[in-house]
């Protein structure tokens, strides 16, 4: 009896320490056995493994990609126009071993930390040696890769890969946004001021086009209409010559006829003229003659 009670503990105590010496590395993971603080093993491929209980241990690393979110920070680009950018960060521990001896037991949340300020350096290197527009602008990702590309060769002393890095935003300071909007403002009111001007320097030239042609067009209307009434002028006269020619008598006798018209219009014409004046001469005729008087 005191001999099962001897062995019992001993084989559960060997049951223990074999458990304690398996261990499952899992397909997302990178496994370090550690003897004192020292690198004993690296397992990467998932499995089983196998460390001596109590003197070695086991410490896990995460082997997917990991993000990191970078903190606000203020940069100035080469037209000394600051600017507020936000990025974040995709990552993964490349070499295990190199990441340990880095990082020590502060782990991922220490080489963070390390890592932030490497992308803060290099975010502030590489957006310094661009204008803002160029930070600005949409197409961007030759500035991100230049970033990616810096952090990386950084981070190589990490153990750490960058993968990817992107800016999520950049703005302006609060403090610069109303001096911006005030420029824009003043930049558009300009611009519509010009445009203003140069409409109304063109109103004033299509105008003064305008006032040329209907001078030009007045003028060669008169000059025509004097041409016509001068042609229907002379084409008068020569009718009036032509009539006077063939019967001079009837000539006098329609110029007297329209003489008549004119002075004796209205209801109440009154005339003070001699009765022997020639102007009623074809009046006092009894054959419409100048020649013959009338009867008294």
């Amino acid at each position: 009896m005191s001999r099962t009670t001897f062995i019992l503990p001993v084989v559960v105590l060997l049951v223990a320490a074999a458990l304690s010496a398996i261990f499952i590395v899992d397909e997302r993971q990178k496994v370090l056995v550690l003897q004192f603080g020292q690198i004993k093993d690296v397992k990467e491929d998932p499995g089983l493994g196998f460390k001596v209980p109590v003197i070695q241990q086991v410490v896990r690393y995460d082997d997917r990609i990991l993000s990191i979110d970078t903190r606000p920070l203020e940069v100035t680009p080469l037209d000394d126009r600051r600017l507020v950018v936000d990025a974040f960060a995709r990552y993964r521990i490349e070499d295990v071993i190199r990441f340990r001896q880095a990082v020590g037991v502060g782990g991922v949340r220490s080489a963070e930390s390390r890592l932030e300020q490497i992308l803060n350096a290099m975010t502030r290197e590489v957006l310094g040696s661009v204008n803002s527009n160029e930070i600005l602008s949409v197409d961007r990702a030759a500035l991100m890769e230049r970033i990616r590309e810096g952090a990386s060769n950084e981070s190589e002393n990490l153990g750490l890969e960058i993968v990817d890095v992107r800016l999520k935003r950049t703005d302006l300071p609060e403090q610069n946004l109303e001096a911006t909007f005030a420029r824009m403002r003043a930049e558009r009111e300009r611009e519509a001021a010009d445009e203003i001007a140069r409409g109304k320097e063109a109103a004033t030239r299509i105008r003064a086009q305008a006032d040329r042609t209907q001078v030009e067009l007045v003028s060669e209307a008169e000059k025509e209409a004097n041409i016509v009434r001068g042609e229907a002028d002379a084409r008068r006269n020569a009718i009036f010559a032509e009539a006077f020619g063939q019967d001079e008598e009837f000539f006098e006798f329609y110029r007297s006829l329209a003489a008549y018209e004119k002075a004796l219009q209205g209801q109440n014409s009154s005339m003070v003229i001699s009765p022997e004046s020639e102007f009623f001469k074809y009046l006092k005729s009894q054959s419409g003659t100048a020649g013959a008087p009338a009867a008294q």
